[in-house]
């Protein structure tokens, strides 16, 4: 490899810029992505050739990797100017700019997409499709706002029943390789979880099933528990192995002390558990397993997926009456806005071992800004809604297309690549486009800012054309279009959210309503709206029309 080629090494968690144009074109080349990935670029850096997986020895049609790389020099020293001329042609098609939809946006969208999902759906155990079998929040929280409860219900039962779901020490791994949801890939992510919390909070909200309770307090357990930083912030993930082995840690041998009737066989007889346990049972296998060898932990922090466990906390800790929650909530956020933000209060994408690293990307700053405005809800500190405003517009600027709507990956200042990308799948985790839509909607709402509006319709422009296709990858897309298309709902609360008649009024599943706590100025949704007879107060509003207050 050093002797042909300059070899760069790329974690697509820290930069998940350069994955998502050089995936697109191994997509181009090859017809099919995935990883590990592996491409050849001229020193412009324009790709020329790639692929996924490449053998240590040739098998199956596949050559080596050693005889790829003789290959490619060879190429590249005989038939350079060949070459340059295809990296030039494979670098014009990844520059080609999608174009919005000049249709009508309109509400048979999300009819559609509810057909579509009905269409994929596995009645007998939930999700979407076949096997491997991805957990699928953000079309689950979709699912719950159009009030298909048949669809979400069998899916979340079904994932909560052990394997995919860990019984002993709460939280989610990564997927399941079968579609009962029974035998997982181990590796647990931060961002599975925090987006697992709000759909089995909001699903206890509508069904008051106290098992979606339990799920939710054991995965806010296992965030707090395992990934929690000293800083305040989130590790990114924990592996699949222990000591080379998948699973290890967290599977059992047939002579331990399980109960039988919970062991399904797993490989080299040992077993994963699915089943009810009781409390005592999964205390006692709990600390039996923190004896062992544990995986390790990928303990850098990515920004945007911090954003999604505040939202997570946040929510969970408000609903829950939990402070603790609401605590890390709090803390996570201190530590997005201080060590992983510039002197300038722009975020950085990750920080690892006091260091941060690479300037943040679309996502970074959507999601940090959504759970700045949950954590406003949370707490009623006006503090938080004006940070998540800060952060919203500075994401405008720094990567809205003037020309065509949306927004791009990269900031406008960041360091040129071959192609500005604008991704839209809300998969594995939302689009930094479907959730910055979001919260510009919401900031819209209670700003009354026809103009973030007017970005946020920008973003669906680019979506509506794709939903038809696979409306289980744009799940969170789909929920910000149901915002769009609701009746404005607006709450403006005037004292603490722990207030009698601020829980009352915020009790309910109202995921279209926008909320802001007050008294405070530079809110024009607060503005004239006080304590009344110095007690606490709820406006209920519509496009600012508000009713009169409760006490």
């Amino acid at each position: 490899m050093n002797d042909h080629f300059v070899c760069v090494k790329v974690d697509r968690e820290e930069r998940p810029d350069l994955d998502s144009v050089y995936m697109d074109a191994v997509v181009a080349l090859t017809g099919q992505g995935g990883w590990p990935m592996t491409v050849f670029l001229t020193p412009e850096g324009e790709p020329f050739f790639g692929g996924t997986y490449f053998p240590p020895e040739p098998r199956h049609g596949l050559p080596s990797f050693r005889q790829l790389l003789t290959a490619v020099a060879e190429a590249w020293r005989d038939r350079r100017a060949e070459i340059q001329r295809d990296a030039g042609s494979i670098t014009a098609e990844l520059r080609r700019a999608a174009e919005p939809s000049h249709e009508p946006l309109t509400s048979s969208l999300l009819a559609d997409a509810v057909r579509g999902l009905r269409r994929s759906f596995d009645p007998e155990w939930g999700g979407f499709g076949q096997a491997p079998k991805f957990p699928p929040a953000s079309a689950l929280e979709f699912l719950l706002r159009r009030n298909e409860l048949e669809l979400v219900t069998k899916t979340l039962d079904a994932m909560a029943l052990g394997g995919m779901y860990d019984l002993v020490g709460g939280g989610f791994h990564r997927y399941s390789v079968d579609r009962e949801w029974l035998i997982p890939h181990f590796e647990k992510m931060l961002y599975d979880n925090a987006l697992l919390i709000p759909a089995y909070l909001h699903a206890w909200v509508v069904t008051d099933n106290p098992r979606y309770r339990e799920v939710t307090e054991r995965t806010a357990g296992y965030l707090l528990r395992e990934l929690l930083l000293p800083e305040g912030g989130f590790a990114s993930a924990q592996d699949a192995d222990t000591d080379g082995v998948e699973g290890l840690t967290y599977t059992w041998a047939g002579e331990d002390d399980v109960p039988p009737e919970l062991m399904h066989p797993f490989e080299h007889g040992r077993f994963v558990l699915r089943g009810d346990l009781d409390e005592e049972t999964r205390a006692r296998l709990l600390a039996e397993r923190e004896r062992r060898p544990q995986p390790l932990r990928d303990d850098k922090a990515v920004a945007s997926w911090n954003g999604l466990a505040v939202t997570a906390l946040a929510k969970a800790g408000r609903r829950l009456e939990r402070d603790d929650l609401v605590a890390a909530a709090r803390a996570c956020a201190e530590f997005l806005l201080g060590p992983l933000s510039t002197g300038a209060g722009r975020l950085h994408r990750t920080w690892r071992a006091g260091r941060a690293g690479q300037a943040g990307v679309l996502d970074d700053y959507a999601d940090v800004a959504n759970g700045l405005y949950e954590l406003h809800v949370a707490t009623g500190e006006l503090h938080w809604l004006e940070e998540c405003r800060r952060l919203a517009l500075l994401a405008v600027e720094l990567f809205g297309d003037e020309d065509r709507g949306g927004f791009f990956l990269t900031p406008s200042d960041g360091e040129p690549l071959v192609s500005r990308k604008k991704d839209f799948d809300d998969h594995p985790t939302p689009s930094g486009n479907s959730m910055l839509a979001y919260v510009l909607l919401r900031l819209a709402r209670l700003w009354g800012d026809a103009e973030l509006e007017r970005r946020a319709v920008g973003v669906f422009r680019f979506v509506a054309p794709q939903i038809a296709r696979a409306p289980s990858a744009f799940g969170h897309a789909l929920c910000a279009l149901d915002l769009h298309f609701s009746a404005p709902r607006e709450i403006a609360v005037i004292g603490p959210p722990d207030a009698e008649v601020a829980r009352a009024a915020l009790s309910g599943f109202d995921p279209n309503a926008v909320v802001a706590f007050g008294p405070g100025g530079g809110v024009p949704l607060l503005e004239g709206k006080d304590y009344v007879d110095g007690r606490p107060a709820v406006y209920i509003c519509e496009n600012f029309a508000c009713r009169a207050p409760r006490v």
